[in-house]
């Protein structure tokens, strides 16, 4: 069964939810490489990003939706997958266990809007036991391929309750991918 990619762990999302801190900030910012978050029309915060992966969009896709290559590279630094529940059709519902690397695990839920393999995927986003300054979000991920070797991968996801909270999510989405890049750019 497919496994869907969804917007990384947080470390200051664990923080928020009242587990142990795991500390992201050590690592080197790729901002240079995203486009900065934008404000919706209505004020809304979002998060919007680019990565061109050196990799055919089908490895790409497969990275992104099937879970022995999700596991190996989602959520930030030192995050594993120890398992996920996903029914990859509109309308069906998905479930993901995070384990930090210290701290209790939690989990990752919510509902698919769209799947077009090998090109969108849409999905809501929720933390099972969300903080108060959270809220379901929607992402939005789009690949177009670039050449047959390479796919340009653009993510949406919003709107934001607070701008700390969609700066999380930057963090978390940077170190995942540069995780999926090294992962893609092997195969």
């Amino acid at each position: 069964m497919a496994v869907p990619v969804l917007a990384p762990a947080l470390a200051g999302e664990i923080a928020a939810h009242g587990r142990d801190t795991y500390d992201m900030r050590g690592g080197q910012s790729r901002r240079s490489r995203w486009e900065e978050f934008a404000m919706t029309h209505d004020g809304g915060l979002r998060l919007h990003l680019q990565r061109v992966l050196r990799a055919p969009r089908s490895v790409v896709f497969r990275a992104l939706t099937e879970p022995q290559e999700l596991a190996k590279w989602w959520g930030p630094e030192g995050f594993t997958v120890p398992s996920v529940e996903s029914d990859l059709r509109p309308g069906g519902r998905y479930r993901i266990a995070m384990q930090p690397p210290e701290g209790d695990l939690f989990y990752l839920v919510g509902e698919f809007v769209e799947a077009d393999p090998p090109e969108r995927l849409s999905y809501t986003f929720r933390w099972e036991d969300p903080d108060p300054e959270d809220r379901e979000t929607v992402v939005t991920l789009s690949l177009r391929d670039i050449g047959g070797t390479q796919a340009e991968l653009v993510i949406s996801q919003g709107d934001f309750a607070t701008e700390a909270r969609r700066a999380l999510h930057e963090e978390g989405w940077t170190q995942s991918l540069d995780k999926l890049e090294e992962l893609v750019s092997s195969a």
